[in-house]
């Protein structure tokens, strides 16, 4: 199956502990259920490399494995437990977040393709052009939304 990645805003660590309760550890995308956030269903989309490529394009910079800034914030104290399978939450950086809500709406054809074509997605039959574009309409929306009120964009990861 994979490793799982759900991205949702929420306005602080303190929010996201709480929803992490509210939802059993998560997931926080689940299908057919009301939404217990404003989400995006991340699939195989991990925040470092493949969401970090396209932050990279977008802000036509060289990609690094720091761009992003993801930091752990959820469950506290798992960073020194190298036995922890998770599930936890990162929280984006706000460059990253800003990068994504500043997109303007007619450069997203254009980045969804390049985004297409990454090494990290060539592995995938649900890449082409067309379905990035739908998957990168739904982050540059909700980037846009957290930076709209202030807020961040977290990952939950679950393996």
């Amino acid at each position: 199956m994979g490793v799982l990645y759900d991205y949702f805003r929420a306005p602080d660590d303190e929010a996201v502990a709480k929803l992490m309760a509210a939802v059993d550890g998560g997931p926080v995308v689940r299908a057919g259920d009301s939404p217990v956030a404003d989400a995006v269903d991340g699939a195989a989309i991990d925040p470092a490399v493949v969401l970090g490529k396209v932050v990279a394009i977008a802000l036509d910079v060289p990609w690094s494995t720091d761009l992003v800034g993801d930091r752990l914030v959820w469950p506290e104290g798992v960073a020194q437990d190298r036995e922890y399978e998770g599930p936890w939450v990162v929280v984006l950086g706000e460059r990253a977040r800003d990068a994504l809500a500043g997109i303007p709406d007619d450069r997203l054809p254009d980045l969804a393709e390049r985004w297409s074509r990454v090494e990290e997605l060539s592995y995938y039959s649900d890449t082409q052009p067309e379905v990035m574009l739908s998957r990168l309409r739904e982050f540059v929306g909700l980037a846009r939304r957290a930076r709209a009120n202030g807020e961040y964009i977290y990952c939950w990861i679950c393996l």
